[in-house]
């Protein structure tokens, strides 16, 4: 088990889809900055800021990774997960302005199987889909998987 911290930047961003294919150990909810939540504390783990292929979800990774700076958490990588559609060019601008902001960007591609499983672990990843997840395993500073 990876000890790293996955957490999305907006409610159904694929967290605990990537949690499990990663496998990492810490699966958190979306981030929510907002004056007396509690911060969050990787206590030096690496972080996986998960975040939809979208416009609008691109502004939460901006919330979410301006939060995590603000708490002295570096973000080791931000998954941007395809929901099947394509990424506009409005969200890749968007994405491309966080990339400084992070320790890398990767893509992760649409893989219908995994909305058809209850664990993600049992499907057969397709060869772009299980190279996101060695990237960002990479970035993690873990080996790669080969499922």
């Amino acid at each position: 088990m990876l000890d790293a911290v996955v957490v999305g930047a907006h409610g159904g961003a694929g967290t605990s889809t990537l949690a499990a294919l990663l496998p990492a150990a810490w699966d958190m909810d979306p981030i929510k900055p907002a004056p007396g939540r509690p911060l969050l504390c990787a206590n030096g783990r690496p972080i996986v800021l998960a975040v939809r292929n979208t416009a609008a979800a691109a502004k939460h990774a901006t919330a979410a990774i301006t939060a995590l700076r603000a708490w002295n958490q570096h973000v080791a990588a931000l998954a941007i997960v395809s929901d099947g559609g394509p990424e506009t060019r409005d969200a890749t601008a968007r994405f491309a302005l966080l990339a400084p902001r992070v320790g890398g960007v990767v893509r992760v591609p649409y893989v219908r199987a995994l909305r058809l499983v209850d664990d993600p672990r049992q499907v057969v990843l397709p060869g772009k889909a299980k190279q996101a997840i060695n990237e960002l395993r990479s970035l993690l500073g873990a080996p790669p998987v080969s499922r």
